[in-house]
Formats: C-alpha cells, structure tokens, sequence
C-alpha cells in the first residue's frame, strides 16, 4: 500500500510538472494532490496501529484476568498459559500461541515472557509482564500479582476513555476554529487584500532592504496583494501541523499519533488554499 501511494503520487506529480509547469496555480493545486496520495498510507498506518494497540491492550485485559483466575485454583503459570493456548484472543493470539510453544519446548517462563512483551511491543504490556516475571521468581503469590495486574490494566484503560470522552469536544472544538480560521484567511485574500493592487509600499518601498533604511522615496515598484497572500499558505500549513499535534497529546498522549490530525488539517488547508486561488479570482468576488 505505501509503495503504491508513492509510485502513484509520484506519477501525479511528474504530469503536473509536465503539463502546468507553466501555470503556477495549477502546478501547486496538483502537486497538493500529489502529496496527499503519497502520505495517505502512512495516515491509515498510524490509524491502524492506534487501533491495533487498544484492541491489543483490551484483549490482554482479558488475558491477565484468565491467568489469575487460572492461578487461583493452584495451577502453575505456565501450566495455565499453555492451557489458554486455544482460546481466542483477537490480535493477541498468534503471540500467546508462541508464547505457549515456547513454554512447551522447555524455555524458561521468565525467557518466554521477554520474548513475548518484546513481540508485542506494547508499553502496558511489557510493564505488566515485568510485574508477573517479578513474581514468578521471587515466588511470591503470584495469583494476587496476576490480579493486581489485571485490575491496573482495567484502571489504564478506563481512564484513557474516559479522557478521550472528557476532551472529545475540544477536539471539534479545535477542528471548527481551524476552519473558520481558514475562512477568514479566504476573505482576506479574496476580499480585502484585492484593494490593496497598487497601493506602494512604505515610502515606494519595494523590497530593497537598502531603500527601506534610507527611507527613499523614489523607489517606483508597488506590492501586489499577491506579495501579501503568499505568507498565508504557510501560516495555514503552520497552524495545522501544531493543531494536530496538540489534539494528538490531548487524546492518546502522544505527538506521533497527533501526526494523522496534522496531515489532515495541513492537506486539507493547502487544497482549499491552493485550490480557490484556482478556482477564485480577487475580480470575481
């Protein structure tokens, strides 16, 4: 799927350059496009993987809760990991199934866990698997350790959805003013800035950093509202990307998984950017 998006979006790109290299608008309209098909994969990766990793962190819940109960009856641990071997798991499955093959075979318990939080690769996991490594070799009552483990999974779990509840309208609120900022950027360009076609700079200034300090008069270039709209792409894509991140911390605790909220916002303000710049005209309007 990604080497598709970027054979695909590559493809896209090489036309547009072919084609518009000529017609600026066009070029970046396209090119926008191009990014989008390129990037995409990697968004629906990261939504995947978040949506592995609950699924993942709920199916171990359970997982912890069986081999406590197991435990409590007086069966060993590895006895009652190899005995839930045929249960089913969800996406955890294939790991407990080589978690018990590996118990069967004669590798130390403590070994077996190591491999399998290191399979995983989740954090909960690998705390909690730490814990009932602990246990096992300090030979402790392991079926309370099991249960306290389980409890604290449950507890994590709550918690994050009830965070995720308790923010869920910061989140719109933060996607609404990020498109009514996007609006009011629109009219500025499309409606205000237009009469300002014309109008010279400071004092004739027209960008020579020499005529600015000298405050020289006779400088006869004028600032089309093109000069003054171009900065307003980049502060959109700006304003994006830290929007992103910040709703991304807010709901999973995480920067990386803010990513998916970023390309969302930034793709989303560049194709409507670039693409009433297209469309629109400052005469239209």
């Amino acid at each position: 799927m990604h080497w598709f998006g970027i054979a695909a979006g590559l493809v896209i790109a090489l036309l547009d350059i072919i084609f518009f290299y000529s017609q600026e608008r066009m070029l970046y309209f396209f090119l926008g496009i191009a990014f989008s098909i390129i990037a995409l994969p990697f968004v629906i990766n990261l939504t995947l993987e978040s949506s592995k990793e609950q699924k993942i962190n709920e199916m171990f819940l359970e997982f912890a809760r069986n081999l406590a109960e197991s435990v409590a009856t007086g069966t060993p641990v590895s006895k009652g990991i190899i005995n839930m071997k045929k249960k089913n798991y969800g996406v955890l499955s294939p790991y407990i199934t080589k978690l018990s093959n590996q118990i069967e075979l004669g590798i130390p318990i403590e070994t077996a866990l190591e491999t399998f939080a290191e399979d995983v690769d989740n954090p909960l996991i690998k705390r909690a698997v730490t814990l009932i490594r602990e246990a096992e070799r300090a030979g402790g009552e392991i079926d309370y350790i099991l249960d306290s483990t389980a409890k604290s999974i449950s507890e994590v779990e709550k918690l994050k959805k009830e965070r995720k509840s308790a923010i869920y309208s910061l989140v719109v609120q933060g996607y609404i003013i990020f498109f009514i900022f996007i609006g009011i950027v629109l009219i500025m360009e499309f409606k205000i800035l237009p009469l300002t076609t014309g109008i010279s700079g400071f004092g004739g200034f027209t960008g020579n950093i020499e005529d600015f300090n000298r405050g020289a008069s006779s400088a006869s270039g004028t600032l089309s509202s093109e000069d003054f709209t171009r900065p307003f792409l980049f502060l959109l894509l700006t304003q994006g990307l830290f929007v992103g991140l910040v709703i991304g911390k807010l709901t999973e605790g995480s920067l990386v998984k803010g990513l998916k909220h970023s390309f969302i916002l930034m793709i989303t303000a560049f194709l409507i950017s670039t693409g009433a710049r297209l469309f629109i005209t400052p005469a239209a309007v």
